[in-house]
């Protein structure tokens, strides 16, 4: 009998710990949504300002378009082919092949003006040789003349006075006649050369023309001045080039060929921030393509004027990043999580982010003291994406909710001063905390 009792009494002890265990982890875990814990610990806390950023090449080498387009008269040009961005090419590879449609026209009808200053030229120079012979003939024909008189002359010195005298005045006139077409082919002469030299002049320019239009027509197929990963150039509205843009005389650059072995990371602080962030700070680098490498770099640009991104009136400052350490993986155009480390803490009190609660404009911390919680002010000096620096409230070694337990809705906070604050009501402590 006595056994049984005893039996009994260990049944009934064990159901009353099964039940007891069953209260603590399972309907209290129900009731407080089995709240995650921490622990308000005290450490190194880094001030950081956080934003995507783009990799660029600190170094490249543009693969341009035709160099005198602008010398043909040529201001636009469609690019008709391009090879896939990232394609590894060595130096005079195929890279890129433009719109040949307004250079072939402009060769066509320049071929047709060549061929009619050509044409032109012929003429000139046979109208010239014609010229000029007629007038030699000319001068030939004088000085037969003038030969003939002056044998009359001689022939008529025993002529009456009369008839020596009229010889004279035609041997005179031969002279005259002689000197006179011998001035004007030296004259023709000159005229004929100047015409030569005209229409000479006007073959070549366009000779020159025809010339420099297929050398620029040969530049439209586009390769690769040295080895290098083809990266497309982005115009100016911020977009890559593709198939369809243009290129023009002032913006000829197709794609670029980057130097990975010195890269930079592009990004755009808010106004905000921006007071935070100096040249020479740290950054930590993640990659959105390669989640578990982690770069470095520093800040080596800060903008001094603002502008505007996106259809937003918020401003926003270019910040350039150089990274100190980089790795074969990494390409232009990847997408960066860059934390710009603005200012360090030491032997500060730390607490995560997602336990701090605001009620009422005021600040506070589930404090779990046991199997007790209560709501306690907190004061928070400085926050970054996931911790809080406390400036007052909390002490080292405290545990705290990171999740708002059930059932406290209506429970007072215990403020700085000691006073409690009901929900709902303004606060009456002078805490000038705010929301991080």
């Amino acid at each position: 009998m006595q056994k049984l009792l005893t039996y009994k009494y260990w049944i009934g002890g064990a159901l009353l710990l099964v039940v007891w265990l069953i209260y603590q982890f399972g309907f209290k875990a129900v009731q407080s949504g089995a709240e995650l814990e921490a622990e308000v610990k005290r450490g190194t806390f880094q001030s950081v300002v956080f934003s995507a950023g783009e990799l660029l090449a600190k170094n490249s080498e543009n693969i341009n378009g035709p160099e005198g387009i602008r010398q043909v008269g040529i201001w636009q040009v469609k690019i008709q082919d391009l090879v896939p961005e990232g394609t590894l090419v060595e130096e005079g590879e195929y890279v890129a092949a433009l719109d040949q449609t307004e250079i072939s026209s402009k060769i066509k009808d320049t071929g047709a003006e060549l061929e009619k200053v050509e044409s032109q030229y012929t003429q000139v120079k046979l109208d010239t040789t014609l010229s000029l012979r007629a007038a030699r003939d000319e001068l030939l024909n004088l000085e037969f003349q003038l030969e003939q008189k002056q044998i009359t002359l001689q022939q008529s010195r025993f002529e009456p006075p009369a008839i020596i005298r009229q010889a004279e005045l035609e041997l005179q006139k031969g002279q005259r006649d002689l000197e006179q077409a011998r001035q004007n082919y030296k004259v023709k002469k000159l005229q004929a050369e100047a015409k030569m030299a005209e229409a000479q002049a006007n073959l070549q320019q366009v000779r020159n023309k025809m010339d420099n239009l297929q050398a620029v027509s040969g530049q439209f197929t586009i390769t690769a001045p040295k080895p290098g990963m083809v990266i497309y150039m982005r115009e100016w509205g911020g977009t890559k080039k593709k198939v369809g843009s243009s290129i023009s005389p002032w913006d000829p650059a197709v794609a670029t060929l980057p130097d990975l072995r010195e890269m930079l990371s592009k990004t755009y602080v808010n106004e905000v921030d921006i007071r935070k962030v100096q040249q020479g700070q740290k950054v930590s680098i993640s990659l959105d393509a390669f989640p578990d490498l982690k770069l470095s770099g520093k800040v080596t640009q800060v903008a001094n004027v603002g502008e505007q991104k996106g259809n937003t009136d918020a401003k926003v400052f270019e910040v350039v990043i150089e990274l100190t350490k980089t790795d074969s993986t990494v390409r232009p155009g990847m997408t960066t999580g860059n934390r710009i480390i603005t200012s360090t803490l030491r032997d500060t009190l730390i607490v995560p982010l997602e336990a701090i609660f605001v009620e009422d404009g005021v600040q506070f911390a589930y404090l779990r003291d046991g199997l007790k919680t209560e709501k306690v002010e907190v004061k928070i000096a400085e926050t970054n994406e996931n911790e809080a620096v406390l400036a007052a409230g909390l002490k080292q070694g405290d545990k705290v909710l990171l999740s708002k337990p059930v059932g406290m809705e209506k429970q007072p906070i215990r403020l700085l001063n000691g006073k409690l604050h009901q929900p709902g009501q303004a606060p009456k402590s002078d805490s000038t905390a705010k929301q991080p």
